[in-house]
């Protein structure tokens, strides 16, 4: 057997696991997220989302008596993990796929890896080589690719379409930008979940910035439900919200936490090549969009960038 070849140990296989199921389930309600936004405005899907995911996990609350108590860093963390992970990248997330499509928010979010790498290089002091720089730089070409291929008009690319016909076509652009929003917190959020997992448990981490996000998303969330009609609300739209608050703020968040306390940050960034990829594949095989060769082109090589920033250095002698 070549020295080269190692086997991880199980609980690192494991850890690899829950980091591909997690991201998985994110790609998939990234994708199926877009006829909820259809249905409920944004900041009350949100906050509903929130509270759903709340009452799941009321007993992931309390305190362990093996962890310590939270420090005020520690408490600034939970925001900022809640802030930008949850609420902020929810936002950005919903917005961008109801102004583009599950198919171009799985290009986008291709670029998470390289951005959790450097992220990573800049607060956690892990090491970045020149093929993250370059990783970096294909994953640029492969939204710019996206961008091309939406800027043609030819109607034909699934929910950019549909949109171009309510007159929003042109806020396409914005569309990106707010993915490109959800790549850096989503990014944020795995290297401030690595400085959790050092002193907190997966469940409670998950539970208290779920507690966050809904404290932040109340205001306008009770706002929006005053003048709401929810008996409008068809009973598999209901089914799919429940599928999305659960997978967005219990399993994904839980999963992803527990492989964190395995891996390194940089290491675990590898595994959000998932979200795309389930994103994309939600998008074409569920929700009826369709890929153009140019948006096909666009993936292969922002996923191009995703192997060249996780492919492990090959031992030297």
């Amino acid at each position: 057997m070549p020295t080269s070849l190692v086997t991880p140990a199980p609980n690192r296989l494991l850890a690899y696991g829950c980091l591909a199921l997690s991201m998985s389930l994110v790609g998939s309600y990234v994708a199926l997220s877009k006829p909820l936004a259809a249905t409920f405005p944004v900041l009350l899907l949100a906050w509903l989302r929130f509270g759903i995911g709340g009452v799941a996990m009321l007993h992931w609350l309390s305190k362990p008596a093996s962890e310590p108590p939270l420090t005020p860093r520690t408490r600034k963390l939970l925001f900022l993990e809640s802030f930008l992970g949850n609420f902020l990248f929810t936002i950005c997330m919903i917005y961008g796929v109801s102004l583009t499509s599950a198919v171009s928010a799985g290009v986008i979010m291709a670029a998470i890896p390289a951005v959790v790498a450097l992220l990573s290089w800049l607060f956690l002091r892990e090491q970045i080589g020149p093929r993250i720089w370059a990783a970096a730089a294909i994953g640029a070409l492969g939204i710019g690719l996206l961008a091309l291929s939406q800027g043609g008009g030819n109607g034909g690319h699934g929910a950019p379409a549909a949109a171009a016909t309510d007159g929003a076509k042109g806020l396409v652009w914005l569309g990106h930008l707010l993915l490109l929003g959800a790549v850096l917190c989503e990014a944020a959020y795995s290297v401030i979940g690595k400085h959790l997992t050092q002193s907190m448990g997966p469940k409670r981490i998950t539970s208290l910035i779920n507690l966050w996000g809904f404290v932040l998303s109340t205001p306008m969330g009770l706002y929006l439900a005053w003048g709401f009609d929810f008996s409008a609300v068809s009973a598999g739209i209901w089914t799919l919200l429940v599928f999305y608050a659960l997978a967005a703020c219990m399993w994904t968040v839980w999963l992803w936490m527990t492989g964190l306390k395995q891996v390194p940050a940089a290491q675990g960034g590898i595994f959000t090549v998932m979200l795309p990829v389930s994103a994309a594949l939600v998008g074409v095989l569920v929700l009826g969009e369709s890929m153009s060769g140019l948006q096909l082109l666009a993936l292969a090589v922002a996923l191009a960038g995703v192997v060249l920033a996780t492919l492990p250095a090959r031992p030297r002698g």
